[in-house]
């Protein structure tokens, strides 16, 4: 199978630079990067791709059992770095990426240097003592809405997600993403998502670790960033001045900034 072409793989920026290897997160592709992506290239080599299912990848590589848990796309992930040959690698994962990345690397630590998570959450339902923003009933809600019209809910959810009401172009591009995605492999994909706990793999990262929130985010309120932090110890939060779930397009200047100071500090 030729790996670069199901996940749809670019490398970009400077070669022989270390690497930072931009993982989307649910509904979304590669193109979530495009902000931040010019800034990071004149001093770091990207990686790009799509996970099977999402964006230009290989629709016909996707399978529902192997994408029904992160394991599935951490395997994505790894298979990547094989390809490319890749090592010291910063993985920079937004939203459930963020804990793909947490799987990827306690898979294979020779590959990776460090972890910037932006937007993360290791469960989104809230637990005794935890709260991941949302209860079970939520949940059950949002993904009963999602399966019976999915196009609706894209609609609708996209804009509450982006947060920035006074932007509403970038609610409109979330929602583009989403619609762009078949409903079907967005069922599973969505369920995988919002229904895995992986607050105990956080207890797996042992490399230095960058926690990126934002100081309002309704998918991943900054309790869940404080507990990330917690979680991982010598791990650093920093809390953006930014609005909303996806800070690469409603701030990407500073979310640049940030990734860029956090990865300059292991060379």
């Amino acid at each position: 199978m030729d790996i670069l072409r199901r996940n749809h793989v670019s490398v970009t920026g400077r070669q022989g630079a270390p690497v930072l290897m931009l993982a989307h997160g649910f509904g979304c592709d590669q193109n979530m990067w495009r902000l931040v992506a010019p800034a990071l290239a004149e001093e770091f080599q990207l990686v790009h791709f799509d996970y099977v299912g999402s964006g230009r990848s290989d629709l016909q590589a996707w399978d529902e059992k192997r994408y029904a848990s992160l394991d599935g796309y951490a395997r994505d992930v790894l298979e990547i770095c094989e390809e490319l040959d890749l090592r010291d690698v910063t993985f920079v994962g937004h939203s459930v990426s963020a804990m793909v990345g947490v799987l990827a690397a306690a898979a294979a630590p020779q590959r990776f240097a460090s972890l910037v998570m932006v937007a993360p959450s290791p469960r989104y339902i809230d637990d005794d003592g935890y709260r991941g923003g949302f209860s079970a009933d939520d949940i059950d809600e949002l993904l009963e809405s999602l399966e019976s019209n999915y196009l609706g809910w894209s609609a609708a959810m996209a804009p509450v997600i982006m947060g920035n009401p006074d932007r509403p172009e970038l609610g409109e591009e979330l929602a583009n993403s989403f619609c762009a995605t078949d409903p079907d492999i967005a069922r599973v994909f969505a369920r995988t998502t919002f229904l895995t706990d992986s607050r105990d793999d956080l207890q797996t990262v042992k490399i230095p670790t960058l926690v990126l929130e934002c100081a309002q985010d309704v998918i991943a309120p900054r309790e869940v960033g404080a507990y990330v932090h917690a979680a991982i110890p010598g791990s650093r939060l920093v809390t953006l001045d930014a609005t909303g779930h996806c800070p690469q397009l409603s701030a990407p200047e500073a979310t640049a900034t940030q990734i860029a100071a956090f990865a300059r500090t292991l060379r």
